[in-house]
């Protein structure tokens, strides 16, 4: 059973495969997004830059051990 599913995932994998990696082209027109990536530069990286700055500052919210310096041991 285990190995039909994964025959399956295959196949589906396989067949979907080749229409994501079209390029693109629609007639020989260049799409209004195309033009926008064609752009000098990287417009996403200052975004990319203050999403990461938001992630880090999501680490402060992290709950501390609440016993900070002392780790009881099983015995006790």
């Amino acid at each position: 059973m285990r190995m039909r599913v994964v025959l399956s995932l295959l196949l589906i994998t396989a067949a979907i495969g080749p229409a994501a990696a079209q390029t693109g082209q629609r007639g020989g027109l260049r799409t209004e997004t195309m033009e926008r990536m064609s752009g000098q530069g990287d417009p996403n990286l200052i975004w990319n830059l203050i999403g990461l700055l938001g992630l880090l500052g999501l680490l402060g919210f992290r709950q501390e051990h609440p016993d900070d310096s002392y780790h009881p041991t099983p015995l006790e």
